[in-house]
């Protein structure tokens, strides 16, 4: 017997465990009530089928105590897998705030993965272990799905918007990436791997990195080279709403609504800013869509995210 054979992939985030284990009592409710449901559906075929004598039943006589045993039992079932369902679900989809940023975008039939710090990857994606990790991902074009199932983590990328989620790596070694959503004809080529590192590892592979600017850095530079900086500006009347301490802030509309500032905002106020007018400007703003691309536009967020009023964050021109 091979006995390298798992049930499961190797766990190799935070939160595998937990899901596993949630796993395992979904199994194992469904296996006790099919084997009760379907054992009680014999035993009346036999019990109660209809024979010489019998052909009207007794009248059936309700007890109360069998009733809420029924109605509680499957209640607190039900509630024990919520509570543990959303347990597992809020740590990945709300990152800490010492989360280490990757932003990914799909393409066919490839993913392109860019670190804060400057390095890029196609196909592979370097972590630390022992640290949050927060992925910011969108497509160029189709539908894809970046599934990594040692760390027990799926999420659709989607053109258009982004999606993000979040997870720890716990174990040293390399991982299997995929896409799980069909997404053309090399499909099942669009592989690659997760490589853990130890966080001394991970800071001399940054160090060798071949991108000498940050993400910040390339995102303030497009700025400046789309003229931006001319309407966008800290000052009265100023044509454009000032970007500083934007990111997370509640943005008043034109049309009475309030939103807040995110990555999703962030990227639709770039290639569509007419569709959410901020209160008290005009619609001056032409629209990027399709004069800057995915990673144009993540390194656009990413320097407007760094910008602060107290001007930490500002990125190097």
């Amino acid at each position: 017997m091979d006995t390298d054979f798992r049930f499961f992939p190797e766990q190799g985030s935070l939160n595998a465990a937990t899901i596993d284990h949630l796993y395992y009592y979904l199994l194992a409710v469904t296996f006790v009530f099919t084997t009760l449901i379907f054992g009680a559906v014999g035993v009346f075929c036999v019990r109660y089928r209809r024979r010489p004598g019998r052909d009207v039943g007794r009248p059936v006589r309700t007890k109360i105590s069998l009733e809420i045993a029924w109605i509680v039992i499957p209640l607190i079932l039900a509630l024990v897998m919520f509570f543990w369902g959303a347990g597992a679900y809020l740590p990945i989809y709300r990152a800490p705030s010492n989360a280490l940023d990757v932003y990914v975008v799909g393409r066919q039939w490839m993913w392109k993965l860019q670190h804060a710090e400057g390095p890029s990857e196609i196909n592979e994606l370097h972590l630390p272990a022992g640290r949050p990790i927060r992925l910011l991902m969108t497509s160029e074009d189709v539908i894809h799905s970046f599934f990594v199932p040692a760390f027990r983590m799926k999420q659709d990328v989607l053109p258009g918007r982004y999606t993000t989620m979040s997870f720890e790596t716990t174990r040293l070694g390399e991982y299997a990436l995929y896409c799980a959503e069909y997404c053309g004809t090399k499909h099942s080529g669009m592989v690659g791997r997760v490589v853990v590192l130890s966080p001394s590892d991970y800071e001399r592979w940054l160090a060798g990195g071949l991108s000498a600017s940050s993400l910040t850095a390339k995102g303030q530079r497009l700025f400046l080279s789309l003229g931006c900086a001319t309407c966008h500006q800290e000052a009265p009347g100023a044509r454009g709403p000032s970007l500083l301490g934007l990111y997370g802030s509640r943005v008043f509309l034109q049309d009475g609504r309030e939103v807040v500032a995110d990555e999703s905002y962030l990227r639709e106020s770039i290639v569509d800013p007419a569709a959410k007018l901020v209160a008290g400007y005009q619609p001056l703003m032409p629209a990027f869509r399709g004069r800057v691309s995915e990673e144009e536009l993540v390194q656009l967020v990413a320097y407007v995210r760094s910008l602060r009023r107290d001007g930490e964050g500002r990125a190097d021109q």
